[in-house]
Order: structure tokens, then sequence, then C-alpha cells
């Protein structure tokens, strides 16, 4: 009996332990072209909740308990590649190895990555408005919304939930690369490194990152090492008539040979005489190379550096006369000299990076990596500075004289609003002789309205053609950045669950910014004197020493300054930046899940160089208040496996981050003086989505919510309406905003539906309201005001106007066509509406409703004051854009173009603007708003591109 019990047990056991024993399912996904490995491949398990990633090795691996029984199929996709599905049998009683299993790269998809990446090369270079996008952020992907975001949208200012680039990360290699003085990413430092950028990894939202903590418009990882590049060349040629008119590029990557090397270099040039709006010069090289050696088998060693000069001519924004009298390509900054175009407004980056990155794998499953970067060279913004003066007389009768009039022919003293609508020239009564000049300057707007460089180096001669010291000459407003940043990133897979991430990070930036004489313009030297402060001598006390009047510097008075020189203001920003991050990702049967924390510190300084007139001694000379922050930040969130089709995803987050350089000091340029009630924005944001992945159609729908506090912002204006001075005068303002508060509440929503193995419609859309949620703090400063000014309560009455950004609602409806012989083409029509022009916060408070003699005005009328007030919606609109492409195989290399027109049918609309702050009380607001013959000084809009094109042809080998 003893005996047959204990065999009965045995059995059961026997049993038992069959039954539990785990079902593996592990294999290696290769390049078949090259027979590399390839990281980051998608594995699931059709049918199931089961799914994972490869590693750096092309691994992928199941094991588990619960992996589903007999016949399964096993799909396989990575962007650039074609789909793979595999038939396979599951037993838990014998393994299964597939190894290796064979990618084909998908050449149509490939064409659209390399499209995308060339358009937002194409407009996030740009100045206005798109410098604020975060398409940039976005890549191709599975995702159906965030392909609309990355091109249909980005080209209308669009911004995903509202979020401007500054709530976001983007790194290199892992090293952040935004930039301190804002927060932004400066596009310009990695423009034409096309071929370089197809490795990335993007994170939306608030969704884990094994790189960086994140911010909540997400993070995005370029890969720029030459390990991981595709071993082999392309050449391609691009035109456009967008910003640069061509594009030549050409790369090689080596793939990574037996003795442990690998390389890659890329050779690029842009350049254009103007792109779509007039006289905007493109003009940029691009240099690459990154190098790695495999020490052995747990340690690699690349060495990454970058350099992209180049120099774009600007536009700006125009009034709505200015615009229906030249059309939206105006653009007034430049104007011929010598028959060849010349913008006086170039901007000039030159800003080379290295970057140096240690890979350790300190086992299978634990890898650190350790990166060091550098960057330095300049950013120079020109224009041209009329305020030029020179000394008359001697001693104490020494006085200066000069200056001149503003010489863009946008200038409102030149255009027909002003001639017939200043009652100061010409009181109530318009004459004929009035009409007369008015169209007189009509027609010279519209036959010419450049710049007259022949008239600006006459300015600069005396009357018998000899040189004296210039009225004009064209100013560079240069940044001068020195970047160390290091950090370090473990991973480590604790079980085949649990994930670890973490990293510290420092940064250190000593940043130099001074005005600098690029051109003479034909003078002999520039008298360093404020010619505005000189004109308000006339108020100065018996005790105020008039010699030292206006002077930039009190300790080189009356400089001269020639080509080349420091003048005006000079000053260094040093700041510090500490911080470190720790993730826990966990992935189970049913549910996924995350937390991650982060902290750290920011610390700025100004210290100035020049002893400003204005603001003597310490309070422009030497070093300011040091300002600390502390940052912080908490997010987590979860994926629930309804199945294996339907997924249900939460994210949440709280984050404290320090302001930006920028708007940490008043007026930075001129003054120690630091922000008044600065502090730590604070973030809330949340998001939910409904996940469907079927073999048919994909789609998310999520709803989002993003809550701001304690936010500031700086801006700069002349305007002739303060009323806490008592009189009607000029000012050049810093208008100082803090505690702002925002809401920005949406949903949003991509589908794909492949209809057939060729046709997919596409379907996306974005629902979104952004709006201030408090009355901000605001206070003025100005070289000419004894201090700061606020007026009233102290606050600007935004609360219930929108965030100013691109369009709050935006469709999309389009189809694809893919045929199997690789040529493919789509087309997407596009609805966008509800954006808002960007309100004059200084209208907004009481000094609106002020008389300059303190008293409310008599004629206040609370019903035109409303719509004074009101903020302008601009028109919804529809785009239409096409795109396709086709590609050949020959032997073994690869034969293609990508093209796409977009706006097809040449649609003019607004994708943003501002209301002017010259006038900003209610007497000199009505009135303008009142005139027969058009404001003076309405808005000024920026518009977008009309029918534009981009064709791109590539030999890849």
């Amino acid at each position: 009996m003893k005996k047959l019990l204990l065999t009965g047990f045995l059995v059961v056991f026997t049993i038992i332990t069959f039954t539990a024993q785990e079902a593996t399912v592990k294999g290696r996904i290769i390049d078949a072209n090259s027979s590399e490995p390839i990281p980051n491949v998608q594995v699931q398990i059709l049918e199931s909740l089961f799914s994972t990633e490869t590693d750096s090795k092309g691994l992928f691996y199941f094991k588990n308990t619960d992996l589903p029984q007999g016949e399964q199929i096993v799909q396989i996709t990575k962007p650039g590649f074609l789909s793979k599905k595999l038939k396979i049998i599951i037993q838990n009683s014998n393994p299964i190895n597939i190894d290796p299993i064979l990618l084909e790269l998908d050449l149509t998809a490939l064409q659209a990555q390399i499209g995308i990446i060339s358009l937002n090369d194409d407009e996030l270079d740009q100045d206005d408005g798109t410098s604020y996008n975060i398409s940039g952020l976005l890549q191709a992907s599975k995702d159906a919304f965030l392909n609309a975001a990355s091109y249909d949208f980005s080209a209308t200012f669009f911004r995903p939930r509202g979020l401007d680039n500054a709530n976001g990360k983007v790194l290199i290699n892992g090293l952040e690369m935004n930039k301190m003085y804002n927060g932004r990413p400066q596009w310009g430092d990695w423009g034409g490194l096309n071929d370089m950028q197809r490795n990335r990894e993007f994170s939306m939202g608030l969704t884990p990152n094994d790189y960086a903590f994140g911010d909540v418009a997400g993070t995005t990882n370029i890969i720029m090492r030459a390990s991981q590049n595709r071993e082999g060349g392309q050449i391609s040629y691009a035109a456009s008539n967008r910003s640069y008119r061509g594009r030549i590029m050409a790369s090689y990557n080596s793939g990574v040979n037996q003795n442990g090397w690998a390389y890659s270099v890329l050779l690029a040039r842009r350049y254009g005489e103007e792109g779509f709006q007039e006289g905007t010069l493109y003009d940029a090289n691009s240099f690459f190379t990154s190098v790695e050696k495999k020490l052995n088998n747990t340690h690699s060693l690349n060495f990454t550096a970058f350099y992209t000069p180049n120099r774009r001519g600007r536009s700006t924004a125009n009034t709505q006369e200015v615009i229906d009298l030249k059309g939206i390509q105006y653009n007034p900054n430049w104007g011929y000299q010598d028959g060849e175009i010349r913008n006086s407004r170039i901007r000039e980056i030159e800003e080379p990076i290295f970057m140096l990155n240690h890979f350790w794998d300190l086992s299978q499953k634990t890898k650190l990596n350790t990166n060091v970067g550098y960057q330095t060279g300049t950013i120079k913004n020109s224009r041209i500075d009329n305020n030029g003066t020179r000394l008359i007389g001697e001693g104490d009768t020494q006085y200066t004289a000069g200056g001149a009039s503003n010489p863009l022919a946008n200038y409102y003293q030149n255009l027909p609003s002003y001639i017939l609508g200043n009652p100061e020239l010409y009181g109530d009564n318009i004459s004929p002789i009035d009409y007369q000049r008015a169209y007189t300057a009509q027609q010279a707007f519209i036959n010419d309205g450049q710049v007259d460089w022949e008239e600006i180096y006459n300015g600069n001669l005396n009357s018998d053609g000899s040189p004296k010291a210039s009225t004009y000459v064209l100013q560079d407003d240069v940044t001068e950045d020195k970047l160390v940043t290091a950090n370090t990133i473990i991973s480590s897979k604790i079980t085949n669950n649990i994930t670890l991430n973490g990293t510290l990070s420092y940064r250190n930036l000593k940043s130099e910014n001074y005005a600098q004489v690029k051109d003479l313009l034909g003078g002999t030297g520039y008298l360093d004197i404020d010619n505005f402060a000189e004109a308000a001598s006339g108020d100065a006390s018996e005790e105020t020493d008039l010699s030292a009047l206006g002077q930039s510097d009190l300790n080189n008075i009356n400089r001269i300054a020639l080509e080349g020189d420091r003048y005006k203001y000079n000053y260094i920003i040093n700041a510090e930046e500490i911080s470190g991050f720790a993730q826990g990702q966990f992935q189970y049967h049913k549910v996924d899940f995350f937390v991650a924390l982060s902290g750290g510190s920011t610390r700025y300084q100004r210290e100035g160089l020049y002893e400003n007139s204005n603001f003597p001694g310490d309070k422009s000379y030497g070093l300011s208040e040091k300002l600390s922050f502390t940052n912080y930040g908490i997010k987590g969130g979860a994926t629930y496996k309804v199945s294996g089709r339907h997924l249900i995803d939460i994210n949440l987050g709280l984050i404290q981050k320090a302001p930006s350089i920028r708007n940490a000091f008043s007026n930075a340029r001129v003054s120690n003086a630091t922000t008044i009630g600065l502090e730590a924005q604070k973030i809330n944001s949340a998001d939910v989505s409904y996940i469907l992945r079927s073999p048919t159609i994909k789609a998310r729908l999520t709803g989002f919510y993003t809550g701001f506090k304690n936010g500031s912002d700086i801006g700069f204006y002349f305007t002739e309406n303060l009323s806490s001075q008592g009189k009607d005068e000029d000012f050049f303002l810093q208008e100082i905003m803090t505690n702002i508060e925002q809401r920005h509440l949406g949903a949003e929503l991509g589908i794909e539906v492949q209809v057939t193995p060729t046709v997919k419609l596409l379907g996306a859309a974005s629902l979104g309201q952004y709006t201030f949620t408090n009355n901000p703090n605001l206070y003025v400063t100005s070289d000419d005001l004894d201090g700061p000014v606020s007026f009233g309560d102290g606050t600007s009455k935004l609360k219930g106007y929108h965030v100013a950004g691109g369009p709050e609602r935006a469709a999309q409806i389009g189809f694809e066509y893919r045929d199997p012989t690789f040529w493919w083409f789509g087309i997407t029509t596009n609805f966008f509406s509800h954006a808002y022009i960007d309100v004059n916060n200084l209208a907004r408070t009481s000094n609106f409703s002020t008389d300059y003699d303190g008293q409310p005005f008599g004629d206040y009328d609370v019903e035109i004051a409303k719509d004074l007030l009101a903020q302008e919606q601009f028109d919804s609109y529809s785009l239409i854009n096409l795109k396709g492409g086709k590609s050949w195989r020959i032997k073994g290399n690869y034969v293609g173009f990508f093209a796409t027109i977009s706006n097809i049918l040449n649609t003019e609309y607004k994708t943003g603007g501002f209301e002017q702050g010259r006038k900003t009380n209610y007497s000199d607001l009505a009135a303008d708003a009142s005139l027969s013959n058009g404001r003076i000084f309405g808005p000024r809009y920026f518009y977008g591109y009309g029918a534009t094109y981009y064709i791109n042809a590539y030999f890849r080998f």
C-alpha cells in the first residue's frame, strides 16, 4: 500500500510539474540585406496579451506558463521594414528558437520617413512661430495621429495638446539638447543631418522613457551612434520652394568591421536665394562624423561630432494693410544692393557639438551608458541700428546730434493709413492734396516697398561725399555659449517583468551676450550712446551729469565702436543644472505599469561687463543676485490589456521646473534686476487612452488635461500709453508677467484602416481648449522709468482668454495606396479652426481705462471697450496635401524619389499674429479702430505657405 501511494504521489507530482512548465519562445531578428541585428522590433503573439521588443542584439524572449498553447501567429513589425507573420506551435514541453528571422526594408515606408524628417528639417529651422512647434519631437510611427501631427498639421503652427517644444525634451545620444536660455531645442544645430536622424526613440507625453524623465510633450532620443546606423551609403538631392531651393547630401555608414570599428560620415548643403517668403536667404552646410570602437564584448566607445553652420534671411509679421497691398509673401527686411538681394535681418548659427559616449554591459541584463558633451559657438541675429549720433561742441556745451527714422518700408509713417489717419498732421479734415499724398505713398510702396540700401549708405556720408560717424550700422545681437553636459544612464532588467532605469545629469553653461557692429555701412564709426536717453535729458534734475546720459558703459564714455567691436550691451549668464531620475517598469499578463521620480536644482547668475548709465553701479555692473530653483517630478501610468486587441492606457504626472533664463531677468541686456515674484513653474497632467490594434484597424482615442501654475513671460515693445506717467510719451518697455495659470483640455483621435493589402484609409482629429485660468501679475520696466510700474491691482485681466499658438481644432481624412512594385501615393484633406491672436497684456490692465491725469476716461463706453478687448479668432480653413513616391531595387541598391505638394489649392490662411502695443488705452485704441481709411496700429499677422512642393531623389547603396 505504501509503495502504491508513493507511486501515485510521484505520478501526480510529475503531471503537476509537467503542466506547470513554462513555455519558451525566443528568436533573433536581423536585416535581410546587411545581416545586422535589428533592435526595438515589436514582436507580438496575435490574439493574446503577449508582446515584447528585441534588444540591441536583435534578440526577443517569451517565457511564461500562460503562453497560449497550440498553433499561434507571431507578428513582427518595425517602422521602415516590411511586417512579417510567422506560424508556430507552442507547447510547454517544447522550447522554440527562431534564429534568424530576416526582415526586408519597406522601401515605401523608408521614403515616407525620409520625407517627414526632411520636411521637419525644412520647417523647424525657422524663427517665427514654428520654433515653438513640437512636431520635430515626433516621428513616423504606427500612430495615425502622430503621423498627421508630424507632417500635415505642423505647417499650420498646430501644437499637439497646445504645448510648445519647451514642454518636450530632445536628446541626442542620451544628452539633452534643449537650450537653457528658453528651454527649447535649437533645431539648426543639427539641421541637414537627415540621414543620421532615422534612429529615433519617441515617448509621447508622460509615457516612460529609458533615458530621461522627460516632460508633458514627450521625449525624443536621436541615436547618432556609428554602430547603430545601417551599413551602406546614400546620395540624395532635394528641391523645394519653402525655405531652401536645393539640398544635396551624401552619407556613408561602414557598419561594424571584424576589428570592432564602425564609422559614419555625412556632408550636406542647403541653399536658396529666397524661399516662399521674399528675400529669405538660405545658406547652410552640414558636417557629421561618428566613430565607434567595440573594445571587447562588454565595452564600446563612440565619438560623435557635428557642425552645421547656417545663415537664414528672416521675415516678419505684417499688418492687414501691408498684406492687402503686397500679399502674403511680402517681406520688408530686404532690398537690392548692386543688383543682389540683401536681407537686413540674418540669423546665423554656428554651434559645433562634440560627444563622447561609453557603453558598458555590466551583465546580460544591466547596461551602463556614460556620456559627455561640449557645445560652443555663436548665434547671431542682425538688424539695422538707425540711432547713430555724433558729438557736437566741447565741454559743458557738448551735445549729440543724429539718429534717423526707421528705414524699413513698412514703417507705419510710410503707409497710406498714417497719412490719412493721423490727426496731429492733418486734423479731422482731409484735403484732396492729402489723398494725393496717400496715393503716391501707396504706389511707391506697391512698386518697391523694400530696404533702400543706397539711401542708407548715403545717410552715412557728408555733403561732400566723405564718410562721417555712422547714423546707420548693421548690428548683430550675439549669443556665445559654452555648454558642458554629462550624464550616466543605467538600465537593468531585474526579472522578465521588471526593468529599472536611472540617470544622473549635469549641465554647466557660460553664455556671453553682446551687441556687435557687423557693418558700419560706409561710416567711420558708431558713437555708443543711447539716443533715446539723450532725447529724455530734458527731464533730468540739476544734479544729473548730462555727460553720462545714454552711455552704454560708464567705464568707457563716448566709445567709438568699429566693425567687430562690442557695444550697447555686454554680459555673461552663468547657469548650472543638476538632476537625477529613477524609473521602474513592470510588465505582467494583464497590466503593465510604471512609476518615475526626478529631482534636481537649477542656478542662474548674471555678470554685467558694462556699467550702463541708466542702471549705474551694481545695478548693471558685476554680479547679480544668484537665483536658485528646486526641480522635481513624479509620474506614473498603467496599461490594462482588456484583450490582445483592446487596451486602456492612463498616465499621470506632476512636475516642478525652473523658469528659463529668458524669464529670470527683467532686462538682462542692461540690468542685473531679477524678475519680481519669479517662482518655479508647476505642471500637472493626465491622459487616458483607448487603443485598438486589430489586423485591419489601428486606432487611439485620448482625452488629455494639462494645468500650468506660476508661469512667467517677458515681452519687449514700444508704447505711447503709460497712464501712470501723466503724459503721452514713447517708452520701450519690458513687460513682465508672473503667476500665469493655464489649462489645456481636449481629446485626440488617430485611426488607420487597412481596407485591402494596398489601400489604407487615414483619419485624425484633435479637439482642444487652451485658456488662461487666472489674472496674472504684470508690471513694466524701462530705461526711462524710475523703477517697476504696475497698474491698479497689479494684474492683467486675462482669465478666459485663449492661449495663442496655432489652431485648437484640427482634423484629417485621407488615404494611401502602396503598390507591391514599390510605388505609392496618398492624399489628405485637413481642416483647422479656433486659432486666436496673441493679445496685448498691458491693454488688459487698468492702464486701459485710465487717462493721463490718473482718472477714468470721461467718454468710456463699456460696450465699445468690450469690442476693443475681444480676442480675435482667425477664420477656419482647409488644406489638401498630395504625396507619393517610387523606388527600385537594382542589384542590391535602391533608387527612388519622394514628392509632395502641400496646399494644392493655394489657400491663404493666418497661422498666428499679435496685437501691437503702441496704443494700449481706451481713447487711443478706440480712435485707431474707428479710422475710416484703416488702422495705423492694427494687429500683425503671420500667414502660412501657399501651394508649395518638395521632392527628394536618392540613390542608396
